[in-house]
């Protein structure tokens, strides 16, 4: 299948959906040469489509950049991206690992996904996660707007979501214990305890395996990507799942006059 680009532009950056198709853009100072990787499935062995961006057309000072015509919402893509191999300076480009876009607003390929075989030498495309391009301007806000309760007003819990209602003495149903949908179910119980503000532990998307042999990462500081909530959070595993159950938690927590 040939693709039809154009340059593209600079902003914003991540991957950005637009009537006629997808605007991506990706930031690096060293970079030699980018390839945008499309795929047909999250868990397709290799791309369908191999994109080049060229310096002379899709760079603007360190803004990697191209729109592609046609490609819509739930467009799985990542990156290969090549540049000088030179530790001791701090550069690490090696173009037989699949890289995920930083800004991406979701992740897939979990069930395939090798840490081992991203850290290995040699490629890993069969064992990569990967983006998908999410269209933000679907979701129905609703008027939300930040509280902004006085610091001398402000009580705050802090909560772990995957611990938060686990157990099953929460009283929530199986399938949302863990999940921003649970927090929504014990809206009440924070309201009870005269709670006004919400402090997350990390909620952004984590690799579980990032821990000690036979130990799994539970707190989730060792964040992958800071725009992704992390898909265990989410009780809806749809492409759009873990993003708006968690606009829908804020939302809610919103209307209940906490932060």
């Amino acid at each position: 299948m040939t693709l039809n680009t154009r340059p593209g532009e600079t902003h914003p950056l991540g991957a950005t959906v637009y009537p006629d198709g997808v605007n991506f853009c990706i930031f690096s100072k060293h970079a030699t040469r980018i390839e945008l990787l499309l795929f047909d499935e999250p868990n397709a062995p290799e791309p369908s489509e191999t994109i080049r961006l060229e310096p002379k057309i899709n760079r603007t000072h360190y803004y990697w950049h191209i729109f592609v015509v046609g490609l819509k919402a739930e467009q799985v893509y990542a990156y290969r991206v090549h540049g000088p191999y030179d530790p001791k300076n701090g550069h690490r480009f090696d173009p037989s690992k699949v890289l995920l876009d930083p800004y991406g607003k979701d992740i897939v390929g979990a069930s395939i996904y090798n840490r081992d075989a991203a850290r290995r030498p040699g490629d890993n495309c069969t064992q990569a996660l990967r983006n998908v391009v999410i269209d933000n301007s679907t979701y129905d806000w609703e008027g939300d707007q930040p509280l902004r309760t006085a610091y001398s007003q402000t009580i705050i819990y802090e909560m772990h979501v995957g611990g938060f209602t686990r157990n099953p003495n929460s009283g929530i149903a199986p399938e949302k214990r863990g999940t921003f949908a649970g927090v929504i179910e014990k809206i009440p119980y924070l309201k009870n305890l005269g709670i006004t503000a919400v402090e997350l532990l990390p909620v952004h998307y984590f690799d579980p395996e990032d821990a000690p042999p036979g130990r799994l990462n539970y707190w989730g500081y060792s964040t992958i990507n800071f725009f992704t909530p992390h898909r265990n959070y989410s009780c809806d595993q749809s492409p759009l799942g873990p993003i708006n159950e968690f606009r829908d938690m804020v939302k809610a927590l919103h209307k209940a006059g906490i932060e």
